[in-house]
């Protein structure tokens, strides 16, 4: 990698550090190209980005940026995981480091505050921005189908009685 392919490479990192709202660095000894893959294909799908990184160029994209305080966490084989969400890169990075002892979280930034690892998996326990909008539409839904519901009610209750009425008569 040339010194021009360097500096392409920072200033793309730095640039997604810019616009993430989470960044998760982990540890990935071992993992084989299918665990990565799909470990990919999970996190785009959530909407976050995952990529192996160069400590010393990741260090250099983090200059300047809110998430510089955690420079200290790249050591050895690491990679990213970030997002504007808040929660996605970090629910899906916890879930897949349950299920694979390969993959281990280090910590993470939410903006300039510094999460540890129980941090992080507190963070990934949270519902995410999707899942908050979606209970928020349903309370909202509630109480207009609860509305039309009791408005419903009476019609309804008059159609029964009429209806008992004509049965009542036909009886007799």
């Amino acid at each position: 990698m040339d010194r021009k392919e360097k500096s392409e490479l920072v200033a793309s990192l730095h640039e997604k550090f810019v616009e993430a709202g989470l960044v998760v660095v982990t540890h990935n000894k071992g993992l084989t190209v299918a665990e990565v893959t799909d470990l990919r294909r999970k996190i785009r799908a959530s909407g976050a980005g995952f990529k192996v990184t160069k400590n010393r160029l990741t260090r250099l994209a983090l200059a300047g940026t809110k998430f510089e305080s955690i420079g200290n966490l790249f050591t050895g084989p690491t990679a990213i995981a970030y997002s504007q969400d808040p929660v996605a890169a970090a629910k899906v990075v916890v879930d897949f480091a349950k299920s694979n002892e390969k993959l281990v979280v280090l910590g993470a930034a939410l903006g300039s505050n510094v999460l540890d690892v129980e941090g992080v998996k507190a963070l990934a326990a949270l519902p995410s921005l999707n899942e908050l909008r979606g209970r928020l539409l349903g309370m909202l839904q509630t109480p207009a189908t609860r509305i039309a519901g009791i408005l419903q009610a009476p019609g309804g209750q008059l159609a029964r009685v009429l209806a008992a009425y004509a049965k009542k008569d036909e009886a007799a």
